[in-house]
């Protein structure tokens, strides 16, 4: 498997720049891992004051280290960072995991010097894991690099994450679990190999059949998307975010920026790339786990085999929730259960065979619910007992795990006496949790990965091009401005074929009586002013005007209204537009993530679009899936599909609407913010309007 990445899990030799021989140094950590964890290569110290180190002869410089080397592993002073990695670079070394701390995280002084080493690991053709990280493992090539205490048995999880501290604490977490992983790959500032680099990397290798990350923070979101989609059609990718609150959304202009703060966007990402996000650590691993040892549920009929109701109980409110079902036991196995059960036991589902039950009632009825061909997912759950064989138990669920072809998740509720038991199952890969409610969460995920690989491949969708001249004319109008409102947006929005609610600009009365003429009345009033984007607050939109005189009387009362109730806002006259016929309004936004680029917003509209949050949103570009789905998970979505009686929506003019603006955002990077609010959809066949939109440019 050819990669730049190979040397940092099967390195023919490495050196440890810095490494000690006082065990309290973290260096001292690394060296004892390489030498204890099975690894075949060649283990070079550097430190010019010693002669050996763990039994490992010392070099005074890593220019007299001896072939064959393949990584670097540096654990000096930031202020020796530079000159290491240069005689790094003349050595030929091309991978190096830098340790050290001390860089962009302690502000720009540090970044500098984050920069000066990127560009000079680039001249070598080194690539570089961290600075400011704790290294990687190989389970399988025994490469240790870190200085975590131990390591996991070898298994199906690859790991990466940002964070070096939550590497350790997954460890300690699950190495006496006996869950099994084949990487650990702790990334630090990314300042060269990021996560997406890992991502390409497990893609490719036999080992990995899943692969768990835990981020802060996404340098190039969009290559993260383009790679998530391929590597997710080959293995699960389970995913963690850290970070989520977003105070970047605080301080903005529109309706959308105000809803689409940057956690929605890595939400929408996560989705679009096949990527299954979880809540916390403690699902991360568990789902990560029974993707890697488990087969798909080929439905959502759960079956649950017990000695406690209660325990039986939250497991079933858990797969409820999530969206998942007790299964109906047939009568014939039922009266099969009934043969050697206790007979007081509840053999319809839950099975519930009481307290003091045997290993055998599990195998028993395991076995019989495992021909039940209306059952998808097994679940045994066990709360020891005095009189109970826990761990007998656990060897019964190990002998279904070997016979079944259905999915198995298991819980045993307890800790003290059940460690021996849970280290039985997870070797012989079959999951156990400690609570049954953990249950539904991963059964959910797993059949999330079940739906992204029923996926069609991603293809963007295809829009009529804008109109380049029409494009010009309104980009001129708006010159030099940053927030822009209705009546310079919707030139542009008429340029992508976008429709708009016929109307125009009047200065004066004498104007705006010559446009309602020609567009016919009755129609809309509605303020123009710099600084004043929403014109509904300030009372700045008089609807239903049927007459000439009304509207002369309206425009002079509107400029008054404005000019008294918002001083500050340059008035510039006024919007007179056709009074839209009634239909369902919604709103089709775009606010740009530093990120992911364009995040599209579909969701319920009009003035109440804050206080409702019926949003939904994707990241462009979409493919028409992409938009059937963002607008079918609305309760707007829900309401134009004909609901209690309604007629259907006009859903393909309203997804040209959704195409063409995540067209226009890709197309012109200055729009920070876009929205058209309300989008009025009418029934099929009878197309969609926009009836307001504003936007900002940065």
């Amino acid at each position: 498997m050819p990669s730049s990445l190979r040397p940092f899990f099967d390195a023919s030799g490495v050196a440890i720049l810095g490494a000690s021989t006082n065990p309290k140094k973290l260096s001292y950590g690394i060296l004892k891992n390489l030498v204890s964890h099975g690894y075949q290569g060649g283990i070079y110290p550097v430190n010019p004051n010693a002669d050996e180190i763990l039994g490992k002869k010392a070099y005074e410089t890593v220019a007299e280290v001896p072939d064959p080397v393949e990584l670097a592993v540096v654990v000096l002073p930031v202020t020796k960072i530079m000159e290491t990695m240069r005689q790094i670079g003349e050595r030929g070394i091309k991978a190096v995991v830098i340790i050290t701390g001390g860089f962009k995280e302690l502000g720009p002084q540090g970044a500098a010097i984050e920069t000066a080493v990127k560009q000079l690991a680039d001249g070598y053709g080194m690539r570089v894991v961290g600075p400011n990280c704790v290294g990687t493992m190989d389970i399988r090539t025994g490469l240790n690099s870190t200085f975590i205490g131990g390591m996991p048995p070898a298994g199906p999880i690859a790991f990466i994450s940002q964070s070096g501290a939550i590497c350790g604490g997954v460890i300690d977490l699950i190495i006496n679990t006996k869950i099994g992983f084949s990487h650990i790959a702790s990334l630090g500032n990314m300042m060269d190999v990021t996560e997406t680099d890992m991502l390409e990397y497990f893609a490719q290798d036999d080992d990995v059949r899943v692969i768990a990350m835990y981020t802060e923070g996404i340098p190039d979101g969009q290559r993260f998307m383009r790679v998530a989609r391929e590597v997710s059609k080959k293995k699960p990718i389970v995913f963690l975010k850290a970070g989520k609150n977003d105070a970047g959304a605080k301080a903005v202009s529109s309706h959308t920026g105000s809803l689409a703060g940057s956690y929605s966007a890595y939400q929408a990402a996560m989705k679009q790339a096949g990527v299954i996000e979880v809540e916390t650590i403690n699902e991360l691993f568990n789902l990560a786990w029974a993707l890697g040892s488990q087969p798909l549920p080929k439905g959502k009929q759960v079956a649950i085999t017990t000695n406690a109701g209660g325990a039986a109980a939250l497991a079933a409110d858990s797969l409820d929730f999530n969206g998942f079902q007790l299964a109906k036991i047939s009568p014939e196995i039922q009266n099969r259960l009934r043969e050697k059960l206790n007979p007081s036991a509840q053999v319809s589902n839950p099975v519930d065979m009481l307290g003091s039950v045997s290993p055998e009632d599990y195998l028993w009825s395991l076995g019989n619910l495992n021909d039940d061909d209306g059952v998808d997912v097994l679940l045994p759950i066990l709360v020891p007992q005095a009189l109970v064989d826990t761990l007998g138990v656990a060897k019964s669920w190990v002998e279904i795990g070997k016979k079944t072809e259905k999915t198995l998740l298991t819980c045993l509720m307890g800790e003290r006496s059940t460690a021996e038991s849970e280290q039985l199952l997870n070797l012989n890969n079959v999951p156990v949790f400690k609570f049954p409610d953990q249950a539904g969460p991963v059964l959910k995920g797993m059949w999330e990965y079940k739906k992204v690989l029923e996926r069609e491949e991603f293809k963007p969708i295809s829009v009529e091009p804008a109109c380049e001249v029409a494009v010009e004319t309104a980009k001129a109008g708006i010159g030099d401005r940053k927030v822009i409102g209705e009546y310079e947006s919707r030139l542009l929005l008429d340029a992508y074929g976008i429709p708009n609610v016929p109307g125009g600009l009047a200065r004066s009365a004498d104007e705006a009586v010559a446009l309602a003429e020609q567009i016919g009345y009755p129609v809309v009033l509605k303020i123009v002013a710099e600084g004043l984007l929403h014109k509904s607050d300030a009372g700045g939109i008089l609807l239903n005007l049927q007459n000439s005189k009304e509207l002369r009387i309206a425009y002079d009362q509107l400029i008054g209204r404005i000019e008294s109730n918002q001083p500050s806002a340059e008035i510039v006259g006024a919007m007179v537009e056709k009074m839209a016929a009634k239909g369902v309004e919604v709103i089709v936004g775009m606010r740009r993530d530093v990120t992911f680029g364009p995040l599209m917003m579909f969701g319920m509209g009009g003035t109440m679009v804050e206080l409702v949050k019926d949003i939904q949103f994707r990241v462009a570009p979409l493919s028409k899936e992409d938009i059937k789905s963002m607008v079918a998970e609305t309760m707007a979505g829900k309401l134009l599909n004909g609901y209690r009686g309604a007629p259907m929506a006009d859903f393909e003019s309203l997804y040209g609407v959704i195409a063409q603006l995540s067209h226009l955002s890709l197309e012109h990077p200055e729009i920070q913010e876009i929205e058209i609010n309300p989008l009025i959809v009418y029934p099929e066949g009878q197309g969609v309007i926009a009836i307001d939109s504003r936007m900002i440019l940065s």
